[in-house]
Order: structure tokens, then C-alpha cells, then sequence
């Protein structure tokens, strides 16, 4: 009769199926890996059962940076951010009764994908971008109000690649209004 391993393998959790699916996606966005091995590391990581399955598909990627995560926060109020000011690779807003203003228009972002997770009750926000940014709202929920966002027409090329940063907002906007827009310039 075999008696069962003393430390059977952890399974994977959803919580860390996502962060290696965000990781594989930065690591791609940063040109660490092609797109085909894009494809067959996700596909192992969407399959995976252990951990060691997981970071086998995360094998030979570059180290993760520092937690690079900054939260604001209040109660009531106003939250504002404008001028030069030093984004985070994911920032946190809550807000429960105030107004919310982010610009990020000369703001300096050192990284090639920004998460925006917004927590707001009541009271409306707004988010400038920078004009050449690529905005993805698709983890973002409303409640009362629709989001006002209209997605810029594709941008030439310039010096620095095929475009700005890409911004990704996501969380839960209650009974406010969120209105997303490009900077002019």
C-alpha cells in the first residue's frame, strides 16, 4: 500500500492564474517574448493545476518589478492629480461621495501598461490620458450612468513606437458619472 506524498502539489488559484496571465501580457507588450510564445505559454498557463505547471510558462521572463501600486483615497471630497506627477503601474482610486479628477496628460508614466481601478460611489469623475494612449475600459462596471469615453482615431506612429501607453481602466463607478478623454495635446 503507498502512503500519500507528505506535500502534495498546491493547486492554482484563479487569483494566481490572472497575475500570470497579466505577466505573460506585459511581458509581450515590453517585446520580452514573440507572439507565438505568447500563445503557447498562455495556453500552459491556462491549463495548469499546480503551481509548477504555472511557472514553468513563466520560466525566462524578465524579474517582476517592485509592487508598484499606490492607492487614494476619501471619503468626501475631492481627489485630484494633475502637472507632473509620477504614475503608478496600478493605481487605486475609492471614492465614495467626491469628485475625482486624474490627468494624466503630463504626467509620467514609465510604463507601458497602466492599471486604473476605480472604487467610486456618488459624484463624478474624470480622466484625462495622454493623447496618443490606448485606453481599454473593458473591466470597468456602471451603475446609474454610462461611461462617456470616445476612443481616438488611430495615431501615426511616432519616434518612440506604435503609440502611447495603454491604460487600463477597470472596477465600479455607482450612481457618478465617469467621462474619459484624450488630452488636445
Amino acid at each position: 500500500m503507498t502512503s500519500p506524498p507528505e506535500n502534495p502539489p498546491s493547486l492554482v488559484s484563479e487569483d494566481d492564474r490572472e497575475a500570470a496571465v497579466r505577466r505573460l501580457q506585459d511581458a509581450y507588450a515590453e517585446g520580452h517574448i514573440s507572439h507565438e510564445e505568447m500563445d503557447q505559454r498562455l495556453h500552459t498557463v491556462l491549463t495548469a493545476t499546480t503551481h509548477g505547471e504555472l511557472m514553468s510558462a513563466l520560466a525566462s521572463l524578465p524579474a517582476e518589478p517592485p509592487d508598484t501600486t499606490s492607492t487614494i483615497a476619501a471619503h468626501s471630497g475631492r481627489i485630484r492629480r494633475r502637472g507632473p506627477w509620477l504614475v503608478p503601474r496600478t493605481l487605486k482610486v475609492e471614492s465614495a461621495f467626491g469628485r475625482v479628477h486624474l490627468d494624466l496628460s503630463r504626467a509620467v508614466i514609465e510604463h507601458p501598461i497602466v492599471d486604473i481601478e476605480l472604487a467610486l460611489g456618488t459624484g463624478r469623475a474624470t480622466i484625462t490620458v495622454p493623447r496618443d494612449a490606448i485606453v481599454d475600459v473593458e473591466g470597468l462596471h456602471t451603475g446609474w450612468k454610462d461611461l462617456r469615453y470616445k476612443p481616438r482615431p488611430s495615431l501615426p506612429s511616432g519616434p518612440g513606437g506604435p503609440g502611447g501607453p495603454k491604460i487600463r481602466i477597470s472596477g465600479a463607478v455607482g450612481f457618478g458619472r465617469l467621462k474619459i478623454r484624450h488630452a488636445r495635446r
